[in-house]
């Protein structure tokens, strides 16, 4: 059929220096799924921001539909056929499907004293016809905030639809989705690609890139390395051909006795007004040597558990106790010391991005501990040589790659960002651990590193508390899985055993096996 679009010694280099693409060329053929795969800074994102407009290349050519084209916005790849949906939603939720899908290109008639007015019912029909015609399950009257995660993907491939997009680009569309979800998602891609339009998958999962994708390009450090047909190859291939290395999955951690109780929540609830027990009551435990998984689709009330234990929020009934102190009403500041945390927004919750490394890792200790601080008289000052060494000590126990620990941390790859701050978190020693999606987003590679450290912690004698949507992450280091759902434990069972149509069952129908509580 030819292709859809294609790069031409495409080169990309941002300040000062650091090279993003070089001279990529490759072509993606119309009325196929084509992957994108390759480690953090390998260069995808770069790619899909050329193609969608948000950037020009330095040197090169891109070519849509054998034109030559230079996008100055991403309006102009969307004038000429081309959206992407983004891994986070950018849907209105207390509007309708129908209403999110012409947000932005609203059909108007004349009105009263030649006013224009939304034609609402033509409106209404058109998005109905095109739901009915792609093949989605929608009802267009629905309130958006009330659908499941994977509803409001399909409402946000729907805007793109309405709109005649030929190429869709699709960032991590799984990552929020329940197993049982994704089938059906795949199901309405393959038929989009055989109406004829161009999907363009990009995803770290690579057993569901070779499940849905036809062809599959590879990228490392900016250079195209392959493109080839999925059909024949395996995930430890192209696993190589990312990093150059055979890839060592993670087995499930061996059983082992856990020790006392360092995380213990007693019918913890927290509600607002207008909202209904948004979250409990819940009652958990975590013990030293053992990992707790917390699974649920998301909004189910993951956000609210991690900021009622971090402090961020105040628990509206119920206690919290951490290594035996009762931290219901106690202050972050106080908790910190007790817990060390990675949030699941590295780039707004945990850095500061164009701060350099060396300010970023004593960020918080330096007001826990005296050792990155020297006493003057009635002052304490910051000792940036003790600062300069834990940040040295960071970046090589945790192969951190920077040009130096000056650097602002916006320069890094988002897995070197997660290895920086999981390496500032276990600087000091604290009894719990807590991780909410420490590697959503990450390389296999980085993900290999991470769950690595996650296990030593747990081997140790730590008590980790990780909180994912990524079920084989949970199952791969889960000592324990916690499903929530709608704010309550729907499942709490030993990991070995579980699989994963159980888990997807509590997550999407609260259902739970007898005998599954603790």
């Amino acid at each position: 059929m030819g292709a859809a679009f294609a790069f031409e010694a495409v080169t990309k280099v941002y300040p000062p220096a650091t090279i993003a693409l070089k001279a990529v060329t490759l072509s993606v053929e119309t009325g196929a799924i084509h992957a994108f795969v390759g480690e953090n800074g390998a260069g995808k994102s770069t790619l899909m921001k050329l193609l969608s407009g948000e950037i020009s290349p330095d040197s090169g050519v891109l070519r849509v539909g054998g034109r030559e084209v230079r996008y100055s916005s991403a309006a102009d790849a969307m004038s000429d056929g081309i959206g992407m949906v983004h891994q986070e939603i950018l849907l209105v939720s207390e509007l309708t499907v129908w209403e999110n899908v012409i947000l932005g290109v609203e059909p108007v008639r004349a009105g009263l004293f030649g006013f224009g007015r939304i034609d609402r019912s033509g409106a209404r029909a058109q998005v109905e016809a095109s739901i009915r015609s792609n093949g989605f399950e929608l009802d267009p009257n629905a309130i958006v905030g009330d659908l499941t995660v994977a509803a409001r993907q399909k409402v946000e491939i729907c805007k793109l639809l309405y709109r005649g997009m030929q190429i869709v680009v699709l960032d991590e569309p799984t990552a929020v989705l329940a197993p049982q979800e994704v089938p059906e998602l795949f199901a309405e891609l393959r038929r989009l690609r055989d109406s004829g339009r161009t999907i363009c998958f990009i995803s770290h999962h690579l057993d569901e890139v070779l499940e849905l994708c036809d062809t599959v390009t590879v990228l490392r450090d900016g250079a195209h390395i392959a493109t080839l047909p999925t059909a024949g190859t395996s995930p430890a291939a192209l696993a190589r051909l990312m990093v150059e290395r055979d890839i060592v999955s993670t087995a499930p951690p061996a059983p082992q006795t856990p020790g006392e109780v360092v995380l213990e929540m007693r019918d913890l609830t927290w509600s607002e007004p207008g909202i209904t027990a948004a979250l409990g009551p819940i009652d958990l435990k975590v013990r030293r040597g053992e990992i707790v998984g917390i699974a649920g689709v998301d909004g189910n009330g993951q956000v609210p558990l991690v900021e009622c234990l971090t402090g961020v929020r105040t628990v509206t009934s119920g206690a919290l106790f951490i290594d035996g102190r009762d931290c219901t009403s106690v202050g972050i500041l106080d908790r910190r010391r007790l817990l060390s945390y990675v949030p699941a927004e590295r780039k707004t919750a945990g850095s500061a991005l164009e701060a350099p490394l060396v300010d970023n890792i004593t960020m918080t200790h330096h007001r826990l501990t005296g050792r990155f601080s020297t006493r003057i008289g009635p002052f304490r000052l910051l000792n940036r040589s003790t600062m300069r060494e834990a940040a040295e000590q960071i970046r090589n126990e945790f192969d951190v790659a920077s040009a130096s620990i000056g650097v602002a941390v916006r320069t890094l790859s988002g897995g070197n960002q997660q290895k920086l701050i999981l390496g500032r978190e276990l600087l000091e020693e604290r009894p719990l651990i807590v991780l909410d999606q420490p590697t959503r987003g990450l390389d296999v590679g980085s993900i290999e590193f991470v769950h690595a450290r996650i296990l030593a912690l747990r081997n140790s004698g730590h008590a980790v508390l990780l909180i994912s949507a990524d079920l084989d992450e949970l199952q791969r280091l889960s000592d324990r899985v916690v499903v929530l759902r709608r704010g309550r434990v729907a499942l709490n069972a030993p990991n070995q055993g579980l699989d994963r149509q159980t888990i997807g069952l509590a997550m999407l129908e609260g259902s739970a096996p007898k005998g599954s509580a603790r």
